[in-house]
């Protein structure tokens, strides 16, 4: 599976975040205008001198930049998970990942894959009973049919109080359970304790999941292997930052990190090898 983020639109993230125009980027970096466009439309592989003036502009590590660009760097596949079957679900091409985590016969879901049927379809082959659907963000590609899921089994919603609004249908609110940072959501014999990460959207949530030894996060579109989710809206850049550096990768280095977007990967990847992972 090839990373969500190619160099071109790791850097359009970080220069539009940082409310910089390309006449402006272009100026701190010595790249001409047009070339700063084309490389942010992919139209050519940037040199490495070029992305080394970009990180120094946009405030990226220059050597997983250059490792992104042009090594072809991918994250370490962790080992597969027995607790976390993955679906997959398909927006106009653009694929995306919901999550079904099950333990002791119970089950929860972690976004819609935009395909409620293949998620209603993973609880009922492996005869799990529904606790929860948790939704990491708001957006239709991660809820967009809820409403069937809710037609069939009924379940508490969680979901950050300020993302409601971006719902594209919103469940009865006797199902709306509150999603605070700190709260313990039960699965068999596991806990989930969701934690606000605001900067993809206002009310962005990761699932965070103790398993035994083993850790893992359901991260949505808070970070993906390599790169982040964009900033929606971009004033909200600097408090993504902040959720991805001093929440999502201060957890166990061993952590497996499940993004709504793109390959699985760890804190101890994300820490060597994500360009946005600079001191603040």
């Amino acid at each position: 599976m090839a990373l969500e983020d190619d160099f071109c639109d790791i850097i359009k993230k970080a220069r539009t975040g940082l409310g910089l125009s390309v006449g402006e980027v272009a100026e701190k970096s010595g790249i001409r205008p047009d070339a700063v466009t084309v490389l942010e439309r992919a139209g050519r592989m940037p040199t490495r001198a070029e992305v080394t003036a970009f990180a120094a502009v946009l405030g990226l590590r220059p050597e997983p930049l250059i490792q992104i660009a042009l090594e072809g760097w991918m994250p370490i596949a962790p080992p597969a998970l027995a607790c976390v079957e993955t679906v997959l679900g398909d927006v106009g091409g653009y694929q995306v990942k919901g999550y079904v985590l099950y333990d002791g016969g119970e089950a929860i879901m972690v976004d819609t894959a935009y395909h409620a049927e293949a998620m209603l379809d993973v609880v009922s082959r492996k005869n799990l009973a529904l606790k929860a659907v948790c939704l990491t963000h708001g957006h239709s590609d991660h809820a967009d049919g809820l409403d069937v899921i809710l037609q069939h089994l009924q379940a508490p919603v969680y979901i950050g109080r300020e993302d409601v609004k971006l719902l594209p249908w919103k469940p009865p609110q006797k199902l709306m359970g509150p999603c605070e940072d700190g709260r313990m959501i039960t699965v068999g014999s596991l806990t989930v304790t969701c934690m606000t990460t605001p900067g993809h959207t206002p009310g962005g949530i990761c699932y965070r999941v103790q398993r035994g030894e083993s850790e893992l996060c359901f991260v949505g579109d808070t970070l993906f292997a390599g790169s982040i989710g964009r900033a929606n809206p971009a004033t909200l850049y600097p408090a993504h930052l902040e959720s991805v550096r001093t929440k999502v990768l201060t957890q166990p280095a061993q952590m497996v990190l499940l993004p709504g977007h793109g390959p699985a990967t760890t804190v101890g990847e994300e820490l060597v090898h994500n360009p946005f992972m600079t001191a603040a």
